[in-house]
């Protein structure tokens, strides 16, 4: 026997890869996996964008509550939240606004809009709140405003 016959035959290099049904094979593979994961991936984040709106929104609230007991007094809706930051003109004792603010900067909401605020609320003494997704007054679910009376 000849060392031709134990051999195993080899292809030409002109036929060496991968063949079409193979690859289309395995592209498909990836595009289920992929859509596998978007479908439990969306949710989750839409999800984690709400909580992550209602928790900046406690936060402001607590800091407005320790503002008042500070100043006496809440903000106006012309101060803002930004009255947390910088003590705001025509404080009455300016000697009472806490060195540092109250925060040390104001967050955006998880959709990068301004958190809203509104003294007297039309929901409780004062509103802290964040339009939601669409960035407009109402709505409902993504696009529902997130506030301190929900």
């Amino acid at each position: 026997m000849t060392d031709l016959a134990l051999r195993p035959e080899r292809r030409p290099h002109a036929e060496a890869g991968f063949t079409l049904v193979e690859v289309m094979v395995v592209v498909v593979i990836i595009g289920l996996l992929a859509t596998v994961v978007m479908i439990n991936v969306l949710p989750s984040q839409d999800r984690a964008m709400r909580e992550k709106a209602r928790a900046d929104v406690a936060v402001l609230e607590q800091a407005i509550e320790t503002y008042r007991l500070e100043n006496l007094t809440f903000p106006t809706s012309a101060q803002g939240l930004a009255a947390l930051t910088a003590p705001p003109a025509g404080l009455a004792r300016p000697d009472r606004y806490r060195e540092g603010g109250y925060v040390r900067r104001l967050p955006k909401d998880p959709w990068g809009n301004p958190y809203q605020y509104a003294y007297p609320g039309e929901y409780g003494r004062f509103d802290v709140y964040s339009f939601g997704a669409d960035g407009k007054k109402g709505g409902e679910g993504d696009d529902a405003d997130i506030g301190n009376w929900s």
